[in-house]
């Protein structure tokens, strides 16, 4: 297999979205309009006539260029129609132009000296009855606690609105840069691949917010967000049970995005989601080009 290093300028966008689009392992994070927001001067990897295709999320510091998983990306790697061995992705591996690096491959790129991250997905190829008895109690009990809370739902939220809301509660972790997001979820938006809902409470207070991607069967749970009140009232649970109601027996599934947090695992395992781990690679990462 003949593996070619391609600059942006040089990839051709239409077969990249075409060979994305019929990968056996489709991600949303991997079309164009996505990278060229998270990672505007990505690079690529492609087999002869796109049968297989990576992503090379480029950086640079220093003028040391170098790879970095873009944010709100939880996994990239190889994705090909055709079965992807562990022998491809060592030969992709082999090709990787960089001396640094540190990347997610997807779950379906095996590599055995990789490390090894959580993934929690939730088939919904099920009746609602039957994925409910698969509910831990304590997810039964917060549905049922916010359920009495009349909240209500909006699935068409505004991205102003959502966007306000998300930069204006507090937050245990690392937000995107505001413009990223802004950009990211008008593509979305655009695309028809992104949607934005909310949980408003009886006072109809916004009180919880999340951003889906969607694409193929896969429904990515990507930026959840509550206030204090959406918190304490469940909301979170609410929304979620929402989702699982409104696509249970179809060919779909939702997809969690990990997590290494105990307390967060324990949510999505709360609503019967099954543990499926993908690959991290690194190699070479000085201190001096993981900071922001």
């Amino acid at each position: 297999m003949k593996i070619t290093h391609l600059k942006n300028r040089a990839i051709d966008f239409k077969r990249w979205d075409d060979a994305i689009a019929q990968s056996h392992n489709q991600l949303t994070y991997a079309f164009s309009w996505y990278l060229n927001v998270v990672s505007p001067d990505w690079e690529a990897l492609v087999s002869e006539d796109y049968g297989f295709v990576m992503p090379l999320p480029v950086k640079s510091r220093y003028k040391i260029p170098y790879l970095v998983q873009p944010v709100l990306t939880q996994q990239l790697g190889i994705f090909s129609k055709n079965e992807i061995s562990e022998n491809i992705v060592k030969k992709f591996i082999k090709e990787i132009p960089y001396f640094s690096y540190e990347l997610a491959l997807n779950e379906k790129n095996f590599y055995g000296k990789a490390l090894i991250f959580p993934n929690f997905i939730l088939d919904l190829n099920s009746e609602y009855k039957n994925l409910y008895k698969n509910f831990s109690k304590n997810t039964q009990r917060n549905i049922e606690k916010a359920s009495k809370l009349n909240l209500k739902i909006q699935d068409d939220l505004s991205s102003e609105t959502y966007i306000s809301f998300y930069f204006k509660v507090d937050k245990h972790y690392l937000s995107p840069q505001q413009p990223v997001l802004e950009q990211l979820i008008a593509n979305g938006l655009d695309k028809k691949e992104l949607k934005l809902l909310g949980v408003y409470s009886k006072e109809n207070n916004l009180i919880a917010a999340l951003c889906l991607l969607e694409s193929g069967n896969r429904i990515i749970y990507l930026m959840p967000v509550s206030n204090e009140e959406g918190k304490n009232s469940c909301a979170m649970f609410f929304l979620i049970d929402y989702l699982i109601r409104k696509n249970a027996g179809k060919n779909k599934m939702i997809d969690f995005e990990g997590s290494r947090i105990e307390g967060i695992a324990r949510l999505y395992r709360g609503f019967g989601a099954k543990y499926h781990p993908y690959f991290i690679l690194k190699q070479f990462r000085p201190s001096f080009l993981i900071r922001k």
